[in-house]
């Protein structure tokens, strides 16, 4: 390339903005049919890069639209605009196992996004782009508060979207990794909506007992939603995947004290033992459950909205055979109405927000950094985390901010 009758141009639009933002990545002034490549790197937060690369033709006068334009092959191939996000994967070398996760919510995500002359494979770190961005990609939008929570024993952060308020609420539970999880739920807040993220697995209620916590430790956290000043206290959803998902259809099923506008659960199941606390749930296998139907959180019992998401590629959870038999519950119960299923074929068990890359395997610290396999194909996997995402919005929306009763949003909004 003659760099000097060339100089090529790369913009990002928008080159900062919410990680469930989509961009349009431009290149221009390049030769007219000329190989080029478009790759992308992330640092994690310990200290990991992540890539992901696309090669393309340039058009007649020189661009490349990668919103519009085909990759001719890379980590994905098409028109995918989102493609250099949801195809990050650990750069070559790099440890097994490995997960991309934001931990501090207050920074962005700094993503380097360059195009490099020809079709390139790798060695991307001692190659000289012919132009680079820095892009930003936030969790937390400008105004968001966060605020660490430890009244009544709890260890949690809620996240508060920006203005006066009072705002309805979600409870926003994770799985089995335990700690305290913060991206998706001020996510939740970015999009306004109030949200609370609890550890509920790593925390112990007291020194003395070494246990974990109670069922009541969710009423804690529920009453706490409901006495603060800026939420609207009648306005309560929750939120899970994985366990979490589980922990929430049982206390939605069986609290006296959690009158919650809808339930959003993602990947888990309603096969556990109903009369146990965490601690006896966790200690018993899926398998040793099913075989006990007085094990199954009795989803009939439900007087709120439920949306099941399924991904059918789930590896780690029978996630797709207990949303058969909660949708056979509900039926049976005349609660159906009250039921959405979204359901995704090759989509794994960790479904996130938009244009999270795919983990289909990773360590999982809890049980000794085992190798665990989540499930998943890239390209079915992206599409299913975008369009549930959406479609979550929408129900929570509907349900939170709608009339004085709650109500299941209409299959045809969704």
């Amino acid at each position: 390339m003659d760099e000097k009758q060339y100089c090529v141009k790369l913009s990002v639009n928008p080159s900062r903005g919410l990680v469930d933002e989509k961009f349009v990545i431009l290149v221009q002034h390049a030769p007219p049919g000329s190989e080029l490549t478009v790759h992308a790197f992330q640092q994690s937060e310990d200290g990991h890069g992540w890539d992901a690369f696309a090669h393309y033709i340039s058009d007649a006068t020189g661009r490349v639209n990668v919103s519009e334009d085909c990759s001719l092959g890379g980590t994905y191939s098409g028109i995918e605009p989102m493609g250099l996000l949801w195809s990050l994967r650990p750069v070559p070398g790099s440890k097994p196992g490995l997960r991309l996760r934001k931990k501090n919510v207050q920074e962005p995500m700094l993503v380097t996004v360059s195009v490099y002359e020809g079709h390139r494979k790798e060695g991307f770190a001692d190659l000289v782009p012919l132009a680079s961005v820095l892009v930003e990609r936030w969790y937390m939008a400008p105004g968001v508060r966060r605020i660490p929570v430890t009244e009544g024993g709890l260890t949690a952060t809620l996240f508060l979207p920006p203005g006066p308020g009072p705002f309805p609420a979600v409870m926003d539970l994770w799985g089995g990794g335990g700690q305290l999880v913060e991206y998706r739920t001020v996510l939740l807040a970015s999009h306004g909506i109030a949200a609370l993220t609890i550890d509920y697995l790593t925390t112990k209620i007291t020194k003395e007992t070494g246990k974990l916590v109670n069922l009541q430790y969710f009423e804690t956290a529920y009453r706490f939603l409901q006495e603060h000043p800026q939420i609207l206290g009648s306005r309560i959803a929750m939120l899970g995947i994985s366990v979490g998902s589980s922990m929430a259809l049982k206390m939605a099923a069986y609290s006296e004290v959690m009158k919650l506008r809808c339930v959003v659960c993602i990947n888990g199941t309603h096969v556990q033992p109903v009369d146990k606390d965490i601690e006896g749930m966790i200690k018993l296998e899926t398998k040793q459950l099913k075989e006990l139907l007085c094990f199954c959180v009795q989803v009939g019992r439900l007087q709120c909205p439920l949306m099941l998401i399924v991904g059918e590629d789930d590896m780690s959870c029978t996630s797709q055979e207990s949303a058969v038999d909660m949708k056979e519950m509900m039926e049976r119960a005349g609660n159906s109405h009250l039921l959405i299923i979204l359901s995704y074929p090759d989509a794994g068990h960790l479904i996130e927000p938009p244009y999270t890359p795919l983990t289909r395997a990773s360590n999982f610290i809890p049980y000794n950094s085992l190798m665990v396999l989540w499930g998943g194909q890239p390209v079915a996997h992206s599409r299913a985390q975008e369009d549930s995402w959406k479609k979550m919005l929408l129900f929570l929306r509907v349900n939170l901010f709608g009339g004085t009763r709650p109500g299941a949003a209409p299959l045809s909004h969704l």
